[in-house]
């Protein structure tokens, strides 16, 4: 599963070649790109319209904030491993049952997660095998 965070949410709405390319790509292959709903929110607060602009996009798909979501999203922020959409993220690329694969992270910011997490910088030369 390719999960994109705010960062690369922000990004793939304002043009970023690689992940447009990657976005083209996923839609031919009728793969999915899976945005965590906190950061399409955090994406929308600062660019008006790049919620609009993302689920225009055929191949992104928003993964919900559930019951159990919110549950393990909050104990994340208290834990102090960040806001509520780098936590919806991290939640994200956490093995789940429903997901038995392993999950990569998009981002701009790949301090922002602790170390374990699989993550790959948008702007990495060769990002996916793409650049």
């Amino acid at each position: 599963m390719i999960i994109l965070d705010t960062s690369a949410t922000l990004a793939l709405v304002q043009g970023h070649k690689t992940l447009n390319l990657l976005a083209v790509n996923m839609t031919r292959t009728g793969d999915r790109l899976v945005i965590p709903a906190l950061c399409l929110m955090q994406a929308e607060a600062g660019d008006v319209g790049a919620s609009r602009r993302a689920l225009g996009l055929p191949c992104v798909t928003v993964d919900n904030l559930g019951m159990t979501a919110a549950v393990s999203v909050g104990a994340m922020i208290r834990d102090g491993y960040g806001g509520p959409d780098t936590c919806h993220a991290l939640y994200c690329a956490l093995p789940r049952a429903e997901f038995t694969g392993m999950s990569i992270l998009l981002t701009g910011n790949g301090d922002s997660y602790p170390p374990g997490v699989v993550t790959v910088d948008i702007d990495s030369p060769g990002m996916l095998g793409l650049g």
